[in-house]
């Protein structure tokens, strides 16, 4: 029977999953899941999917109940092989067999996002868009979504990417990626936050006489073709851990826009050995509040270190509201922390002084959270998710390291190119008539 996916308002028809990774978002405004949620054989995965290389295999198993009977299915096995061509190891963290780090920086734009990315543009490629009137993928980001985005799709026919993103609140790095890829990629720095970027790409997508006049399509995190595919590492990591120390593993998940997070909660949903699932973000309070008890509350967000997590109004939320059904059951079974400015100096420094790592802001946010909850006599096997290179935020991490940290091959060529990206200010009619210019 084929897979269907509803809207998390349940206002517009069920889709297939080929329509839902176009259309990005629902046509009553609200987020795709699927309709039903297909439990994994772990013994049908065999022994090989503990093996590193097996990311792509692993992938593909797991995904494929999840898009049965769309047009991509027989695909699924070449879409997977070309958007997991790199890993995803998990490692020790310090010399803890019990306590792990998930390396997701390993892609051309060295942080996770290249996963979703280049499963996305894999299975849009092979929808077999018309060139003469491509399709715009429209994206907000707060750093790290827009190069994987700009990466993925680069000189791809019958495409064209615009990026927002607000300006001076990402890394020099990350901007300099941003905008050297040229031809059909087009950056955009807002004169404003990244809630100002993600609000314009909403009005966007709620404007039907834009949408009548060029096919839109999103590959941010409410995107469902990058959602089903960031499962994918969490099932790899999960199943390779249970085989080699018979027991789950539990997660520690930097998270902004909680697309990520997301995902973990899914992978388990579906029957991995994923355990408990810990939610860390940074001196942007709404998940931390909301998870201690608080009215959900979205606000302006502020800029920290940490800036892929400057989210002040999570989009994934009305995802994990959704699924929980009610407030009591989510917070029961999830729980966020969250970490300022000077914990995140803190954690660095005292890591790469005590052991020699070296993490990205990010990834110490989670890295300071284990810590807490380790201290707090909190007890299994753990592994926190780096979500993207050290490398990519050399101005914040060097300092405190007293060192440069080397960059990947991958992210030196980027940075060898050229760059550029147009001003905007944050006002819709400005993207409306800067996407019509084409």
């Amino acid at each position: 029977m084929a897979m269907r996916f509803a809207s998390t308002r349940q206002k517009a028809p069920q889709v297939s999953f080929s329509e839902a990774v176009v259309s990005g978002i629902a046509p009553d405004g609200g987020l795709y899941l699927p309709t039903e949620w297909p439990q994994a054989d772990l013994q049908s995965f065999g022994e090989a999917s503990g093996k590193a290389s097996d990311l792509a295999g692993v992938a593909t198993r797991f995904i494929a109940p999840f898009i049965a009977g769309d047009r991509l299915e027989s695909k699924l096995p070449d879409i997977t092989r070309d958007a997991f061509d790199f890993p995803a190891p998990l490692v020790p963290l310090t010399k803890d067999e019990r306590l792990s780090v998930l390396e997701l920086f390993h892609g051309p734009t060295a942080a996770f996002k290249d996963f979703g990315a280049r499963f996305l543009a894999a299975s849009m490629r092979r929808m077999h868009r018309d060139v003469v009137q491509p399709l715009t993928i429209l994206v907000a980001t707060s750093g790290d979504t827009g190069a994987a985005v700009a990466a993925a799709f680069a000189g791809m026919p019958g495409f064209r990417v615009v990026i927002l993103y607000p300006d001076r609140r990402v890394s020099a790095r990350q901007a300099h990626q941003l905008g050297c890829f040229g031809a059909n990629v087009a950056a955009l720095r807002v004169a404003g936050s990244f809630d100002d970027c993600q609000r314009l790409v909403k009005q966007a997508f709620a404007d039907d006489a834009l949408r009548a006049r060029m096919p839109l399509s999103s590959a941010n995190s409410i995107s469902l073709g990058r959602l089903l595919p960031q499962m994918s590492y969490y099932a790899h990591s999960s199943l390779a851990h249970i085989r080699a120390h018979g027991a789950a593993l539990n997660y520690v998940i930097p998270t902004g826009n909680l697309g990520n997070a997301f995902a973990a909660i899914l992978a388990r949903a579906a029957g991995m050995p994923v355990g408990r699932i810990v939610l860390a973000s940074n001196a942007n309070r709404v998940l931390a509040d909301f998870f201690s008890g608080n009215d959900y509350a979205p606000r302006a967000s502020v800029a920290t270190l940490a800036n892929a997590m400057d989210v002040g109004a999570p989009s994934n939320f009305e995802r994990l509201r959704w699924f929980f059904r009610d407030d009591a059951t989510l917070r029961s079974d999830i729980r966020a922390f969250a970490v300022d400015d000077d914990a995140i100096r803190t954690t660095i420094q005292d890591r790469h002084a005590r052991f020699g790592e070296i993490h990205c802001p990010h990834t110490a946010t989670a890295v300071n959270v284990l810590q807490a909850l380790r201290r707090d006599g909190e007890e299994g096997d753990w592994a926190v998710v780096a979500t993207a290179h050290a490398a990519k935020f050399d101005s914040v991490v060097e300092p405190l390291i007293g060192g440069r940290v080397e960059v990947p091959t991958a992210l030196a060529e980027l940075l060898a190119r050229p760059s550029h990206a147009e001003p905007l200010t944050a006002d819709y009619a400005a993207l409306r008539g800067r996407l019509l210019a084409r």
